[in-house]
């Protein structure tokens, strides 16, 4: 198949892997990746806050925090005083129940999908042979903590966010799952670790019309600028969690950072050859790649202006689900008609293909101009 080597099997730890019940106890190697793991996300959490308020600042011509601390840097410490200092209010008529529930299950998928994403080769906390589909059962979910915490409130605002979200997240996750299958027909495997150990050259070179379906498809699924419709501060008053103070605001605020972080650990297992990277240590690999990822995704927030919402439905159905089947459907013609190519030569002939179906496109649809698109 394209890209894939069969050296690298589904058992063979001898290749620099770390072997499956490492550090040699299945309950102790379940215990330090869980810890791992909630480490790696607070810190990588707090460093994106920062990095993206600063960097904001610089993409809009301001100085973003610089008063807590040297360069502001200790900004995100003191807001999560602030937020643990101020008052839970439950609205009277909501309910409570739910209400307090909704943030528990709309943080818990996104720290979930961390379970199968490899740091290094065989770093990780299950090397599921379905890693990929986890993935994306367990993101789904997520939504229905946003619908829960809508109905909860009992607010109109809220509940139109919500919908909003809903009709979002279930139209962008057709092209995005579309997006991955053609990398599990490239590398042969579900497995995230078995994908990484695939890519003789990053997948983004393979794929690259399905790199930016699936980067597209995730911004809009995270509800980042411009697809942001269900927090439109100046449409819906700030949508699903305009109810929510103190430390359940600050799981919803921590619910989309990290999943911005699992978005870029994702998109670096699928596309960027993971931990793999010369000189450096593995997991340094990974690291910058991922800080990469979530600058283009503050770039693009810092950049492009929201779109409507007709507009975001039309661009998912109209432009990313075609794409993403021509896309599926060039994979499996190249995975069967030529099951040993010459790796360079398809990426060529890719980049080729993905200029000429966005040119044509872009001329073809247009998303509504000055009118509304029913």
């Amino acid at each position: 198949m394209v890209g894939f080597n069969p050296d690298h099997g589904l058992f063979s730890y001898g290749l620099g892997a770390l072997p499956p019940d490492w550090p040699g106890n299945y309950w102790l190697h379940w215990g330090l990746f869980v810890i791992i793991i909630i480490v790696f996300v607070l810190a990588m959490v707090m460093a994106f806050i920062y990095f993206e308020r600063r960097g904001l600042g610089r993409l809009q011509v301001r100085l973003g925090p610089n008063r807590v601390g040297p360069f502001g840097i200790l900004q995100p410490v003191a807001d999560a005083i602030k937020i643990l200092l101020k008052e839970d209010i439950v609205p009277a008529k909501g309910d409570k129940l739910v209400h307090w529930w909704a943030p528990v299950v709309a943080f818990a998928p996104a720290l979930m999908i961390f379970a199968v994403i490899p740091f290094e080769n065989g770093a990780l906390l299950a090397d599921l042979n379905i890693g990929i589909l986890y993935i994306v059962a367990v993101s789904s979910v997520s939504v229905v903590g946003v619908f829960m915490a809508a109905w909860s409130c009992n607010n109109k605002f809220s509940l139109i966010g919500a919908m909003r979200t809903v009709a979002q997240i279930v139209s962008y996750e057709i092209p995005l799952g579309f997006s991955i299958i053609g990398v599990a027909l490239i590398a042969g495997s579900l497995s995230m670790n078995e994908i990484v150990t695939s890519q003789n050259i990053p997948f983004i070179l393979l794929q690259p019309l399905g790199f930016l379906i699936y980067f597209i498809s995730a911004c809009a699924e995270m509800n980042r600028t411009p697809f942001d419709l269900m927090e439109a501060e100046s449409e819906i008053v700030d949508g699903y969690h305009i109810e929510y103070s103190g430390m359940k605001f600050a799981m919803f605020y921590l619910a989309e950072y990290v999943e911005a972080l699992a978005i870029s650990a994702i998109i670096t297992t699928l596309f960027l050859s993971g931990w793999k990277g010369p000189l450096l240590p593995p997991f340094l690999w990974f690291l910058i790649k991922v800080v990469l990822i979530f600058f283009a995704i503050v770039w693009v927030r810092g950049t492009i202006p929201r779109i409507r919402v007709d507009q975001l439905m039309a661009f998912a159905w109209k432009c990313l689900l075609p794409l993403a089947l021509i896309n599926l459907f060039i994979t499996g013609i190249e995975v069967i008609v030529l099951p040993q190519p010459l790796p360079w030569l398809i990426v060529f002939l890719n980049l080729a293909i993905m200029a000429i179906l966005v040119l044509l496109w872009s001329k073809f649809f247009k998303l509504g101009g000055g009118r509304v698109e029913v």
